[in-house]
């Protein structure tokens, strides 16, 4: 029960994490040094998904899956709950470039309020 407890707490954590890459930008307009996190939590991103490298998360989800009994990842976690999930495994891409879109407008919202905020 305690290990059902323990992947269910991870895979939460992860779902919060991948919020975080896609909309952690837009916190950074409130709180500026959330930016740096949310930079890091980006590279991170990239490297995922650009060199195929699994993410520690994944891991323990499923070890904590199986210590419980039960069948653990039999794929990633994205695979897992989102593709295939809440968009079909065809819009992946699609998908990616629009949470970059995302990235990429946060922190371009940011530089212009800040700019603004020097100014002042």
């Amino acid at each position: 029960m305690a290990y059902r407890f323990l992947a269910d707490a991870v895979m939460l954590v992860h779902f919060a994490f991948l919020a975080f890459v896609a909309l952690g930008g837009f916190l950074a307009w409130r709180w500026p040094r959330v930016l740096v996190l949310h930079a890091v939590a980006v590279g991170w991103g990239l490297v995922s998904v650009l060199a195929h490298v699994e993410c520690p998360l994944t891991a323990w989800e499923d070890r904590f899956r199986r210590l419980a009994g039960e069948q653990g990842l039999a794929r990633g976690f994205i695979d897992t709950y989102l593709t295939g999930v809440l968009y079909p495994r065809e819009y992946l891409l699609a998908i990616q470039l629009a949470i970059g879109c995302l990235v990429v407008v946060s922190w371009v919202g940011f530089a212009l309020r800040r700019r603004r905020v020097v100014r002042r």
